[in-house]
This record gives C-alpha cells, structure tokens and sequence, in this order.
C-alpha cells in the first residue's frame, strides 16, 4: 500500500534561511498559518511563516477534502460562507489545479429526528444566505440512484464545495510565496521571544527571529507551545482514519455522510472515506488536566469518544513528551517533524465495508491507501482566534475541531486582521481563549 504523500523523504521546498526580523511570524504550515501568511503579505506586511517538518504534512493535507457550509456552528457559519468565495477566487490564483468542484455536500438521515435536527438548524444557513435545503425521501433515492437502505430524507447544500488536501495547501502556500511571503521548511519554533512581558518575536532551531506579532497555528502542536509560556488552554488531539479507494463508477460528484461512512468524490475516480463519529483520544497529562472542561461534551455523547490508554513516544500529549526545555536545546517540535499516526486498520476495513453495503452494485471496493491524522479539538467544538491577554503580540489561531481546512481562507483573513490590529469584520466573542476560565457555560456546536 503507497505511503502517505507527505513525508520527511518530500524535497524542501522552502529551505530558508530565515530572516532576522519580520513584521509577523507565523508558526506552523497547515492551511490556517498559510492562508494567514497569504493574506498578511497581501496588506503590505513582511511575514516568516516557520514550519518545523513540511507545508501541509499534517492535518491539513490528511483532512476528508470537504469545503463544507453545511452543518457549522452558527459562531462559524459567516466566516465558512466568506471562506466558500476565497476558495472560488484562489483556485483561480494557483498555477495548478486543486481539485477545486462545487458538487454539494448532503447527510443522508435514516430517522426523521434527524430530519428534525436538520430543520433545526437551516435558519442559520438562511441568515448566511446559504443554499441549504431537505431533501424528501423521494428527492433523496433520486439524487443517489442505487443506494440501500431506507432514508427518510437528507440535508444538502449544493453551493458546498470539495478539493484534494495535499494538492491545495501547497499550492495556496506557493501563492504566498510568489507575493513575498518568506516560508520556511524544517525550522521548529523552539518558543517565544519575550521582552518587557509581550512577544517581541520567536526563538528558533536556527535562531531568534524579531518580531512586531506572532501568530501561532501550530494545530495539534499549539497547546504545547502556550503551556511552556505558562498559557493554558484545553485543547486536545484527536485520531481520524481515513481510506481512499481505487477508481469506481461515479455515484456522486461531491460528498455525503451517513452515520456509518462519509464519502466523497476524488480528482483520481476514487472515493475518500472517514467514519463521521468516535474518533480516538490517546490519554495523557493534558486530557487528564482538561478533562473538567469536556464534562459538558461527555455527557451530550458519552460515546462521541474511543479512549486509548497511551499515545505514541513524542506526541504532544504523550507521558513521556517534555513540557519545559530551553531555547538552545531539542524541543519537542524537533523530535517529531511530521505528526503521523498509524491509522487503525480495523476501522478502516469496516469502512470499506460500510461503503460497499451501501452500493451493493458497485465494482468491489478496494483500498487504495489508508492514513489517519490528528485533529487539534476544543471542549465546545470551536477553535480559539484571539489575541493572547497573557502575552501581548501574540495571536492563537487553533483548535479548529476537524473543520480547520474548509475555513482555512477565511480563518486566515481574520487572524490577519487581527495581527494589524485591524477589525476582523467577524464577532468573535465565542472565540475567545478566556471562555474556559471566565466562568462562561460550555455551550456546544451543532450535532449535525
């Protein structure tokens, strides 16, 4: 089975040096701290975008592809319908092509509860101006001829869009790259250089870096970093397993979910598949710490979880993984380069399963390649995008939950403004990191 495409054996692309001051450094190459560089370098700014392993080796290009409205929390839903036209303007931008196809997103619901949730929740597309509608059963079985099984009807949001990961990261970093923007490959961010209290910069493998703002979006790597500047914030990772399959007939030219399988259409003929629910949690010093805070999550789905005992040697929550080093010595950032966990090859092969019970008269379904990838999550499902209090200068984009590479776009236009002190042109009071300590209830995204 063919390894995953981004590995430490990929060529660096942007092998730096880096410079000795910029107006920003951006830590961390997934589509956020790119499209925060791209959008930065666009207003006038001098920008380091610093990335310990390579652009978009992480969630970013392990991610299920899907640009999707369809479903967000209503906090998300005006910076998700902003990132929708930034996608359509990109594309157009690159010098490649990403992948980039409006074939709608749909959730297919065997139960009218579900349905109900759905309706639920279409006010809050409306108010976005959002094409999202429920589709009857009939409407349903015609829009996926031959597919099992008896659904009730579905939701779906045909202006949603779908695009290959590791092909339109890079691409939106090689934008940045052309504008000006100065990134860098293999160059971990060891910490933040602070002066008078504030962040006057970072401190790197390969030196200090001046700095007037930092903008941290290091995914799965960020609470690491805040914790050893005595910033706590709860997030944690989570394993996704993802397959994807050689070429079959097309059955749909976007993506769809039941609560079995998610499935969308590939740029190659073959569909990509995630489980929708239950991803794993390796537990470690930080879940235990923040455990408190995901009470209210546990409760609504006891289940929405699979605990594994240990994590991997070196990953950010595992027992053994060092939370307080110095600048001139190896951080952690150093020893694991790229997160890439095994994937759970049993879930996989169900998955394989599930997708063939619903299309039964489809080829045999075969695996292509398998990974999995470690989603940066919140207590309430929504990323922290704010200023830093504790520490002036910085900027914390992270935690955005699994829906980080739709948003992407949009998100880095927002942590852009707020780098130039500009107005973000979003509320993002639900946001904001004091949340988990100012005695606000937990109030949890949609189940959609």
């Amino acid at each position: 089975m063919p390894a995953f495409p981004f590995t430490l054996d990929k060529p660096v692309t942007y092998p730096g040096p880096p410079p000795e001051r910029a107006d920003v450094v951006v830590i961390g190459g997934g589509i956020i701290g790119v499209c925060t560089a791209l959008f930065l370098v666009r207003a006038g700014r001098s920008v380091v975008l610093l990335e310990k392993g390579r652009i978009a080796a992480e969630q970013s290009s392990r991610n299920w592809g899907w640009i999707r409205q369809q479903g967000r929390d209503p906090d998300e839903m005006p910076i998700m319908a902003r990132a929708n036209v930034l996608w359509q303007e990109l594309a157009g931008q690159t010098n490649i092509d990403i992948g980039l196809v409006q074939g709608g997103i749909t959730y297919l619901a065997r139960t009218e509860a579900e349905i109900a949730a759905y309706e639920n929740w279409l006010p809050h597309a409306r108010a976005n101006g959002v094409d999202s509608r429920i589709l009857s059963a009939r409407e349903t079985a015609e829009a996926f001829p031959g597919l099992t099984g008896r659904f009730a009807g579905a939701l779906t949001t045909p202006s949603d869009l779908r695009a290959e990961p590791w092909v339109a990261v890079p691409a939106l970093a090689a934008i940045a790259a052309r504008e000006g923007a100065q990134i860098v490959e293999g160059c971990a961010v060891r910490g933040l250089d602070l002066a008078a209290g504030r962040a006057a910069g970072v401190v790197t493998e390969a030196g200090r870096i001046a700095a007037d703002r930092v903008v941290l979006a290091g995914g799965a790597w960020s609470a690491l970093l805040l914790r050893r500047h005595g910033v706590a914030m709860p997030q944690l990772s989570v394993r996704e397993n993802v397959a994807a399959t050689e070429p079959l007939p097309e059955i749909t030219r976007g993506a769809a979910a039941t609560r079995a399988v998610a499935f969308r259409r590939r740029e190659d003929g073959g569909y990509t598949l995630a489980p929708p629910g239950a991803p794993e949690l390796f537990v470690g010093p930080d879940a235990v710490r923040a455990f408190p805070h995901y009470l209210t999550q546990l409760r609504a789905d006891p289940l929405g979880q699979r605990l594994l005992p240990f994590a991997p040697r070196g990953f950010p929550d595992a027992w053994t993984t060092r939370r307080r080093w110095s600048d001139d010595e190896p951080s952690p950032f150093e020893r694991i380069r790229i997160l890439d966990p095994a994937p759970n090859m049993r879930r996989i092969r169900r998955l394989l399963q599930d997708f063939a019970a619903l299309y039964p008269e489809l080829p045999p379904v075969r695996l292509k390649r398998a990974w999995a990838g470690m989603i940066d999550t919140m207590p309430d499902i929504v990323p922290v995008v704010d200023r830093c209090a504790d520490l002036p200068g910085l900027i914390i984009g992270t935690g955005m939950s699994g829906h980080g590479f739709g948003i992407g776009p949009g998100m880095g236009e927002v942590l852009a403004a707020l780098a130039m002190d500009d107005d973000p042109g979003h509320d993002l009071t639900r946001f904001r990191l004091s949340r988990f300590r100012d005695g606000s209830p937990m109030r949890l995204g949609p189940n959609v």
